[in-house]
């Protein structure tokens, strides 16, 4: 069975603009779009990742696919749009898919129309529905870029981008496309923001995730796109794992069963041990809830042998993008050039938690004093939607 490759990335988020912005925000432990920012829950500020680039026009798109969602994904296309064009020169239209992760599509449009229409009695001319349904970046970046195969948003909340990238490897593996073009993007609005917020998850300063004093998380924005093939390159989608807990509507289920089950099938399907792999970026929300489940279920897994961070005090939880983005930090950290090893350092107050099992959280600096071999990556989402990769370097 030939392998998958991550060839291409595109990439912007809190950390910066480019997948090079990101590295140095990364090695730094610095992100300019973490800020406290007022208009998403009324009456107070709150810190969000924001996404700071000038972003491209949308004004030339159909109404119903102008969106800052849609022109932030554009963003992270033009990034990689020669390798994209030549793949779809090279394979043909018919032979190139679009799948992608979501949860917000245009729903800010949605929030301002809305906002306008309780003012004035009817929405303003420049919106339409069609902006905020799900499954508009996969039909706006297919019309774009002229491909004709399989085109969908796949939107499970949290595991949504981290779901995309496993059914885009399944199309290659299945033979249907030569090509994909996958990854995710969220943006912020106030809807996330406020509902997160109606369940006491939302954090007033930076989060802080596996410490004593973690409440909650910071809602961020971005977008991760990756031309992903058979053709051989630096990074492999290794392997990839899936589960349900079938236990609450936005709770983990605390025993982290299901947790522990995706990443184990996520080796399994890669062929390799727990000390095989160099390191984790943890789903981490800093919730109470998550991290009870997730430092256990990767302590079962891993015992205390490999370091492990959670990148979210530096790009925001991008929910549907989540699995994309942190995907992404994992390609960057397995390039051929990364010969010192950094890793993604774990940004918190330090007081660890005396009822979580000890973790090797990544300090700032810290290096491996070699290239990554193997890296996973953990997506939670509410209802039970767990999702695990694994990326390798070749």
């Amino acid at each position: 069975m030939s392998d998958i490759y991550l060839n291409q990335l595109g990439l912007l988020c809190a950390l910066g603009n480019s997948p090079a912005d990101v590295v140095a925000g990364l090695r730094a432990g610095v992100s300019p779009g973490m800020q406290m920012r007022a208009g998403y829950l009324e009456g107070r500020e709150v810190m969000v990742g924001e996404v700071l680039a000038e972003l491209p026009s949308v004004a030339d798109l159909p109404l119903r696919q102008r969106s800052r969602n849609n022109a932030m994904m554009l963003a992270a296309l033009a990034q990689i749009r020669p390798a994209v064009d030549a793949a779809i020169a090279r394979f043909g239209p018919q032979r190139v898919a679009v799948v992608l992760g979501t949860s917000t599509s245009g729903i800010a449009e949605g929030e301002r129309a809305m906002r306008v229409k309780v003012a004035q009695g009817e929405f303003p001319p420049g919106y339409v529905y069609g902006q905020q349904e799900l499954g508009s970046p996969a039909r706006c970046l297919a019309d774009v870029l002229g491909v004709q195969g399989p085109a969908y948003v796949i939107s499970t909340a949290c595991s949504s981008s981290a779901r995309a990238l496993m059914s885009a490897a399944r199309l290659l593996r299945g033979g249907l496309v030569d090509a994909v073009i996958t990854g995710g993007v969220d943006t912020l609005c106030a809807f996330t923001v406020s509902g997160f917020a109606a369940l006491d998850s939302v954090s007033a300063e930076r989060c802080n995730p596996f410490s004593a004093n973690r409440h909650g998380i910071n809602i961020g924005e971005g977008a991760a796109l990756f031309l992903m093939s058979r053709d051989e390159a630096a990074v492999t989608l290794a392997g990839w794992g899936e589960s349900s807990d079938a236990h609450h509507m936005s709770a983990p289920d605390p025993s982290g069963r299901g947790a522990e089950t995706a990443m184990r099938d996520a080796l399994r399907r890669a062929g390799l041990a727990p000390a095989e792999i160099d390191y984790v970026n943890v789903h981490g929300t800093a919730t109470p809830h998550n991290d009870a489940m997730e430092g256990p279920a990767v302590a079962r897994v891993f015992g205390e042998g490999v370091q492990i961070s959670s990148t979210k005090p530096l790009t925001g939880h991008t929910l549907g993008a989540a699995g994309a983005i942190e995907a992404a930090i994992a390609w960057l950290a397995l390039q051929p050039d990364n010969t010192a090893g950094w890793l993604p350092p774990h940004l918190w107050d330090g007081a660890a938690d005396p009822a979580l099992p000890p973790l090797r959280l990544v300090e700032p600096g810290m290096e491996l004093g070699r290239r990554p071999r193997h890296v996973l990556s953990n997506s939670f989402a509410f209802g039970g939607s767990n999702a695990t990769l694994v990326l390798g370097a070749r």
